[in-house]
């Protein structure tokens, strides 16, 4: 097993035991506060993910969800109002086809694992890091990392291609990435 899958094990193993919804929910919402009429990507959760959703709902701007588009590809963002959703690959839900395409400002962001460095294990597939990568060349972009407290790792092997968090959001409250601990 890689470090990265034995981490995300871990993480996954952590992630079980959950956390305070309701103080994430908070913190999140904090956390958005910063970003009003933003375009906001959230996302629906699965597999015990830290819920977003409160903090969505909340959101004084247009919230998209991720598709799926195939594998090695980056996520394309669709506008969502509150309607049905359609099932998509790896057990995800998105909008339907009809629903516009949007480019988000800010990303609420997935993970299995993160550090204090910004660093996050998603599940494998590296779609985050290829849509993070696209959409940082063309403006300014916030990641924002959702997760439990004990999700927590010290440390987690960056790549060159994986994309840092800028501030991770848990049930404990905000954390703000090291820089200089990046890439270590």
């Amino acid at each position: 097993m890689t470090d990265k899958a034995a981490l995300r094990t871990r993480a996954l193993a952590a992630r079980a035991a959950g956390g305070d919804q309701g103080a994430l929910d908070r913190h999140l919402a904090a956390a958005l506060a910063g970003h009003p009429g933003a375009v906001l990507a959230g996302y629906w959760p699965m597999r015990g993910e830290a819920d977003p959703r409160p903090g969505m709902a909340g959101h004084d701007g247009p919230v998209v969800l991720p598709v799926v588009t195939g594998p090695a590809r980056p996520l394309v963002f669709r506008l969502w109002q509150g309607g049905a959703l359609q099932p998509g690959p790896f057990g995800t839900s998105h909008p339907p086809e009809s629903a516009p395409v949007l480019q988000p400002a800010v990303l609420i962001v997935p993970l299995a694992g993160f550090d204090a460095a910004g660093n996050r294990l998603g599940y494998g597939g590296g779609f985050y890091d290829r849509t993070l990568e696209l959409l940082r060349k063309s403006g300014p972009v916030t990641a924002l990392g959702l997760a439990f407290a004990v999700q927590e790792l010290p440390r987690i092997p960056a790549e060159p291609f994986d994309q840092p968090l800028d501030l991770i959001v848990t049930d404990r409250g905000p954390i703000r990435p090291r820089a200089e601990s990046r890439r270590a």
